[in-house]
């Protein structure tokens, strides 16, 4: 049954394109979604029926939801790139999508190169770049980027200055959809006038009067029974909607309210764990196992509460034999301090010697902007007292007694601290909880990531191993030098016997088990 408050509040919400919130009993918020309409799309929850048949992943989120709040926006586009930024602010736990760190699509375009061309990034960079977006379709914005390159001429190969060796593999000059810059058939000025007549299009200007020319030449089309064109052309119009239709970049703190308040929780995490200041620099780490055959270890930092991912670093786990979360922590603990060490001390040989406390020596020489790598102000390790234990054993080993160090178990979200034998509960509305499972989920993500990539690799690799005329060597050369084993089954018998230890019998047996139709 649906609480009066909740009903109350359906009320106020208006019939417009926004996102919105759904919390649970303690103001945590556990999804985030979309709407064109949100009246009739959050109603759709709290209706009987709605229950009766969604599944039990619906049900148990519609039975937890005790509050909502929502956001209006201006169109659908800005809808789905606020959806995106608030499930990467609060991760909800019933939410799926955008729960990774892929961003939206951009489009750049590089002012200074001798024929510019777009290309697509994912991330805003300070190098002399034009950029523009985020766009929120991606099909469309890919559709439209055809559309101008073809309409003005632009090219979309890769060389950086492209010459005439590169336009006898190319034919878009032969089918108009290039100016051919590469053999001189346009000046740069000109060239250039047509880059900046395609980024007035993506500025918006001059929209109307491009959406009145291609309707009336789809029309046209039409009448002339020629409806393949008027076909391209009416899905040339919608994509440029999608895509030119104006939409914000929302950031914390702009017109939306968040719970994500960096300086504020670290402020409360350093004062409930006892530290002497907020933890500026934190480092997690998590062990994840797939079979004994992938264990990997990832890092993650965080600076001033948001994610450095520059600096943060992924472990194979070498020394251990089978599935050992405690020495696998002790590895990658060992690996990541003592290289630390090591690194600052090399840039600082006149502390090699110290008697000074290890912790103190690190901090003066990052306070002296002389630390190659600045040590955490906090580490913490995703499991309980084991992990921690193990944590800790190689901290002292290495002299970094003093360091401050948690293990944060995930079933009740224990902190536990080392010498006491109970955790500390912290409650879950704070801010500093979630920045601790922030971190720790980011540190799980990354290690999980790495595990998928690593057993994609062996999983093409594996067919190699099963061949009788291939040894271990053999394998490693083969794949140093042709990379994949599809790559080898295209490649011919004389550049396989090229290889150091295969002879040309060995190169027709490899070639014939992988199943190769030119051998």
């Amino acid at each position: 049954m649906v609480a009066a408050h909740l009903k109350e509040k359906l009320r106020t919400v208006p019939h417009q394109p926004g996102v919105y919130l759904m919390k649970d009993r303690l103001g945590s918020i556990i999804y985030v979604g979309k709407a064109r309409d949100l009246k009739k799309r959050m109603s759709t929850y709290f209706l009987a029926s709605r229950k009766t048949r969604a599944d039990l992943k619906t049900r148990a989120l519609i039975d937890t939801i005790t509050d909502f709040e929502f956001h209006t926006v201006r169109n659908e586009g800005e809808a789905l790139l606020l959806e995106g930024k608030l499930i990467k602010d609060y991760r909800p736990r019933y939410n799926i999508a955008f729960r990774d760190d892929k961003r939206f699509l951009l489009l750049k375009i590089r002012p200074d190169e001798p024929w510019p061309r777009f290309q697509t990034t994912r991330l805003k960079k300070d190098d002399g770049a034009r950029y523009f977006g985020p766009f929120a379709h991606s099909g469309a914005l890919r559709a439209t980027v055809d559309w101008l390159n073809r309409r003005h001429g632009l090219r979309v190969c890769r060389p950086a200055s492209p010459t005439a060796t590169d336009y006898h593999h190319c034919n878009a000059d032969i089918i108009r959809n290039c100016s051919a810059p590469c053999i001189g058939r346009i000046e740069r000025v000109a060239y250039l006038l047509r880059v900046d007549e395609a980024c007035r299009i993506l500025e918006g200007k001059g929209r109307k009067d491009i959406f009145d020319d291609l309707t009336a030449e789809m029309e046209t089309a039409a009448a002339r029974l020629d409806f393949e064109k008027a076909a391209t052309l009416r899905d040339v119009v919608d994509n440029l909607r999608k895509t030119l239709a104006p939409t914000r970049q929302f950031t914390r703190g702009r017109g939306v309210p968040t719970t994500v308040k960096p300086t504020e929780d670290l402020a409360e995490l350093g004062e409930i764990l006892g530290l002497p200041g907020p933890p500026r620099v934190m480092e997690c780490f998590d062990i994840s196992n797939v079979s004994s055959n992938h264990i990997v270890a990832s890092m993650v930092r965080f600076t001033d509460g948001k994610p450095d991912n520059q600096n943060y670093r992924r472990y194979r786990i070498r020394t251990v034999k089978g599935q050992d979360d405690f020495a696998s922590m002790e590895e990658v603990i060992r690996r990541r301090y003592s290289r630390i060490l090591l690194e600052n001390f090399a840039a600082n040989p006149d502390l090699a010697d110290s008697q000074e406390d290890p912790v103190e020596i690190q901090r003066r020489l990052a306070q002296e902007g002389r630390a190659k790598i600045v040590l955490p102000d906090l580490v913490i390790v995703d499991g309980g007292k084991g992990q921690l234990s193990s944590a800790m054993k190689e901290l002292q080993a290495l002299g970094l007694h003093e360091l401050p160090i948690i293990g944060l178990a995930k079933q009740r979200e224990e902190v536990f601290l080392p010498g006491k034998s109970d955790p500390i509960l912290i409650p879950h509305d704070r801010g500093a909880l979630k920045l601790l499972q922030r971190i720790r989920d980011e540190a799980h993500r990354f290690a999980n990531g790495y595990n998928s990539l690593l057993l994609r690799r062996r999983m093409k690799e594996s067919l190699l191993d099963d061949c009788p005329a291939i040894t271990p060597r053999r394998k490693a050369l083969l794949l140093e030098k042709f990379g994949t084993p599809s790559r080898i089954k295209k490649a011919s018998v004389a550049e396989i016997a090229a290889l150091p230890g295969i002879s040309e019998k060995t190169a027709i047996a490899i070639l014939e088990w992988m199943g190769a139709d030119h051998v």
